[in-house]
Order: structure tokens, then sequence, then C-alpha cells
């Protein structure tokens, strides 16, 4: 049995699947008991990941297994790199479950540890797409140079962190609007091209020193009119 999974979902549709799993493989009931653990960040941090690493070293309070299940909007790279060592080796009876919107922001060497376990299923009518990110797909170049703008100030380092989220949030909603019109419509070169974009960009967005400005001013430009 695996150890370690990530969930592509919303937090709570996410920590919903991993508690049913833990429940139907390990017969660890949630309620009530301090060996399984939900925690839920905005933003998970390398602080965050080195209390993760703690709690995962420290031994069950009852019987031989336990869970822990982190739900995040966003995990900064420095972060997943502090989370590779506990996620390839855990304690014996530790089961770790990752809970991000998109495994689009997830590097590499942490998605090579985890087993993805399939979330709940998403709205097929537009309500899983982020207000912002309908907004964005459907203003105008003007409207969205307004909104470029404003996502790429701030007057501090949360609400810098605010509008970094709010940019996550319109290339996740670019790229699953994309794919729902691939399945009604001719998949174009146009709609790969745009795909190929977001799956870079989205990247370079979880780094702190994230140039939002320049990324969304690209996809105000390379998102199609059509899309909607």
């Amino acid at each position: 049995m695996h150890h370690a999974f990530v969930i592509e979902s919303e937090a709570e549709g996410g920590i919903a699947t991993a508690l049913r799993w833990v429940a139907e493989e390990l017969g660890l009931q949630a309620t009530g008991n301090p060996d399984v653990v939900v925690l839920r960040y905005g933003l998970f941090s390398v602080e965050d990941a080195r209390k993760i690493s703690e709690l995962a070293a420290s031994a069950p309070f009852i019987g031989d297994k336990k869970a822990l299940v982190i739900a995040a909007g966003r995990v900064y790279h420095e972060a997943q790199n502090a989370l590779l060592k506990v996620f390839e080796e855990p304690s014996p009876g530790t089961h770790l479950f990752l809970v991000v919107p998109t495994l689009g922001g997830l590097l590499p060497t942490l998605r090579s540890r985890v087993v993805e376990l399939a979330g709940m299923e998403k709205s097929s009518d537009g309500e899983s797409i982020p207000e912002i990110a309908q907004t964005f797909i459907k203003s105008t170049k003007e409207k969205r140079a307004a909104l470029v703008k404003k996502l790429s100030t701030g007057r501090d380092e949360d609400e810098r962190r605010t509008h970094r989220d709010e940019a996550i949030a319109i290339v996740n909603g670019i790229e699953a609007t994309t794919y729902a019109r691939c399945e009604s419509r001719t998949f174009t070169p146009e709609y790969a091209a745009l795909l190929e974009d977001i799956a870079v960009l989205r990247g370079h967005l979880y780094d702190r020193s994230a140039p939002v400005k320049m990324i969304l001013e690209h996809l105000a430009l390379v998102t199609p009119k059509d899309l909607v």
C-alpha cells in the first residue's frame, strides 16, 4: 500500500476524498481520532512543511496507523522541496495526503513521490471556474488590461500574495475552460498553444518573485476571443 497521495480538488472536496480513503483502506475514522489530522492552508510555506515533517515523524497515538491530510491553495516551491524527504520516507504507518486545486504547480520531484487519487467530480456547468477567471475571459482587452494592472501591484506582501493567488485562479480557469471547449469543439492549434503556454506560466506563478504582470499580459493577448 502506498503511503503518499495527491488529490487535485478544491479543499473540502479533496479532504472528503482523503478521509473516505482513510476510512475504507486504513479503517480509521476521522471524528475524534487524534491519528487523523486535517490541516488547511491558504499558502503553504517552508515553516509549514517543517511542522508537517515533525507531525509525520511522531508515532500514532492509537494502534499503528495515522493519516495527515494537507489542503493548500498554493504551495511554494521551497516548501515542496522541504516535503520531499517526508513524502518519500515517512515514519512507519504514516499516510500523507496533499490536496491542491491543480497539479500543475507541483514540482516533478514531488509528483514522483505521490500517487494521484481522484477527487470529487467537477461541475460541468462552469461553476468550477473561479469567478475572477470567468471575468478575465469574458472581458475586452481594455478591461483585461485594467485587471492585469490591479493584480500586478500591492500595498504590502499580504495583498501581493492575494493578487498572485488570483492570478493563479485565472490561469487555472482559462485552462479548465479551454479543455471544456475542446470537448465540444475541434481541438485547434490555437487551443493547443494556449494549453502549452499555461503549463509553463503556471509554474512560474508558484515562485515568490513571480512576474505576475508579464504572465497575465501574455494570457490577455493569447486567450482566444471565442473561448466563451
